[in-house]
């Protein structure tokens, strides 16, 4: 099956008249020879960002331009999951860009697999420097889980749950029911890339270095709050429900991650960033799926330990810290 459009690019836009041109310029230099649509999210922008949209649409006749009242990047990507017509999506964020040729290598690799993922590289606005991050090294086939057990806990400079450093499948998105969890605007990538790994069964990896992630201190990754923590451990919690009564995987990997993202709440870096929280974090954090995700035998030692007193865990910790230095 091939549908009249190969790929669909969604990109959501807040307020991204700097970086926006950057981004939709470097999709039209692609030189493709496929069809492909560009649909861009104006996701209730004070700025010029709209203007800017609508401009590229007049010109370009596949490009669309749509806007929404400002709902958070979740509920945008969804509406252009609800507007796309290519066999697959590619996520692109508005003050990111591609790299020259990267539809047509990704377009050339695309054979009905569920996702297929490549290298990213990060830019950073602040230094005016690349930073090269080649995670894939060589050019595999795996199942989505054997990709997440194989790269989730591998220390990387861009993070594995990136959505942007893959492409998926539409009708595989549509046929699990994966989409965004809107309401979520911190951590929603974990969420959504965790859940495509637990339901493709044939995934691709390929070695080029097909994005640019650009860093500044814009970002809302780099512009920490209390709401957004509490969105992270919200995500935390639904991972746990949804992998917990899971049996047909192995689930070291993700309990590990999940166990750490329970046990870093407490931590002392998060202590420092907002203060004497304990209270607050302990009345939403799910200790029982905690607990059940503690399956290590250190990360048991810690959930008793935070269970007892999470500031006599951060004094253990600082004490573990100090005789490894």
């Amino acid at each position: 099956f091939r549908s009249c459009t190969d790929i669909s690019i969604i990109i959501p836009a807040y307020n991204a008249e700097s970086f926006l041109p950057k981004c939709l310029d470097s999709i039209l230099l692609q030189s493709c020879s496929f069809a492909y649509e560009v649909i861009c999210i104006n996701d209730g922008s004070t700025d010029g960002t709209l203007s800017i949209l609508d401009s590229y649409a007049a010109k370009y006749p596949h490009f669309k331009a749509l806007s929404q009242d400002n709902k958070g990047m979740s509920a945008a990507r969804n509406r252009g999951l609800q507007e796309a017509s290519g066999e697959y999506v590619l996520f692109v964020d508005s003050d990111d860009w591609l790299s020259d040729g990267a539809l047509d290598i990704i377009h050339n690799e695309t054979h009905g697999q569920d996702v297929i993922c490549f290298n990213a590289s990060i830019f950073s606005e602040d230094t005016n420097t690349f930073i090269h991050s080649k995670n894939i090294d060589e050019r595999q086939n795996l199942s989505g889980w054997e990709y997440y057990n194989r790269f989730a806990l591998v220390p990387q400079k861009v993070h594995f749950v990136c959505v942007w450093q893959r492409i998926y499948n539409r009708i595989f998105l549509i046929d699990n029911d994966i989409s965004f969890a809107e309401g979520i605007f911190r951590a929603e990538d974990n969420l959504f890339t965790s859940i495509v790994c637990y339901y493709a069964h044939s995934v691709s990896l390929i070695t080029e270095v097909l994005y640019v992630y650009r860093i500044h201190s814009k970002s809302i990754t780099h512009n920490p709050s209390w709401e957004r923590m509490l969105q992270g451990l919200e995500v935390t919690n639904r991972l746990a429900k949804f992998f917990i009564p899971k049996n047909n995987i192995d689930k070291r990997a993700v309990f590990k991650i999940l166990a750490s993202d329970y046990i870093n709440f407490f931590s002392e870096e998060t202590f420092k960033l907002y203060g004497d929280k304990d209270k607050e974090i302990s009345k939403l954090v799910d200790f029982e799926m905690f607990r059940k995700t503690a399956v290590s035998p250190r990360h048991r030692f810690l959930y008793y330990l935070i269970k007892v007193s999470p500031t006599l865990f951060r004094a253990y910790s600082k004490l573990v810290k100090k005789l490894r230095q």
